[in-house]
């Protein structure tokens, strides 16, 4: 690894993670094993800060992507940009974590489109390796290199969705909400809150997940409520706090609107 490059992608400070179910051994061999991973679950339950904290534990640089629609292979692979001398390569992200052997995880993978997906393919099975077409190389991974991706299983459809060619590539973790004594320590340890307080946020989330199906696409994630936390630390007014981090963002529908802050109002 190059490591004035790679210093740079590296986590110094221990990422707080609370572990729910032996997700962190299950990684380290994962790793171990140079596995491609895929991490699984709904918005704001943990997922990226997992890969973050394995990153540190492992001791491994992380480069992230924020995966989207109008995201091309070049912008994962690398382009040749103009300056006044002419034109160089400048690697992409996916390519800069082969060559230096770091943690590659792209983030809510199926926002991108198939065909930019595919550019990672060779990358996950015995060849490890990343073709860069428009500058005639062939990178071959670094032995600490390893691929992640993540999605959101609830906002699956046959537009979106992971092609079995690129599914079967991977090994999986599916997340969830934690149980109620560890969303709480989350909640209180993350935003500063008192237990007590975030086991009324982690209550009211409990009812919004109730209405999934029913009115919400997602229930409150762990991630709102310590929103929700922190601007209640700032001196924000407990229902004002959930309003603004809770209610408001996840839904513009009137009628939830008023389920929700009757579930605030309960609480607080």
């Amino acid at each position: 690894m190059s490591s004035d490059l790679g210093s740079q992608y590296l986590i110094e400070k221990e990422p707080y993670y609370r572990e729910v179910q032996g997700e962190i051994g299950l990684y380290e061999a994962a790793y171990a094993a140079r596995l491609p991973m895929m991490v699984k679950g709904p918005t704001g339950c943990g997922k990226s800060r997992f890969i973050e904290y394995m990153a540190w534990r492992l001791k491994r640089p992380l480069i992230s992507v924020a995966c989207n629609e109008d995201m091309t292979a070049s912008d994962l692979v690398g382009r040749f940009l103009l300056d006044r001398d002419g034109t160089k390569w400048q690697d992409g992200p996916l390519a800069t974590a082969a060559r230096i052997g770091a943690i590659c995880y792209l983030d809510e993978v199926v926002e991108a489109r198939q065909d930019t997906t595919v550019v990672i393919h060779p990358l996950t099975d015995h060849r490890r390796t990343l073709p860069l077409d428009k500058k005639g190389e062939l990178v071959r991974a670094h032995p600490d290199f390893q691929l992640v991706i993540s999605y959101n299983p609830g906002y699956q459809s046959s537009m979106k969705d992971l092609k079995q060619s690129t599914r079967q590539r991977f090994g999986a973790l599916d997340f969830s909400y934690p149980e109620r004594d560890i969303e709480i320590e989350v909640v209180a340890h993350e935003s500063g809150v008192a237990t007590d307080l975030a086991g009324k946020l982690v209550s009211i989330a409990e009812r919004s997940r109730n209405l999934k199906g029913h009115g919400l696409d997602e229930g409150l994630s762990t991630r709102m409520l310590i929103y929700a936390g922190s601007l209640m630390q700032k001196g924000i007014e407990p229902i004002m706090a959930c309003s603004v981090a809770l209610v408001r963002p996840i839904t513009d529908d009137p009628d939830m609107r008023d389920a929700l802050d009757a579930a605030v109002g309960t609480f607080f």
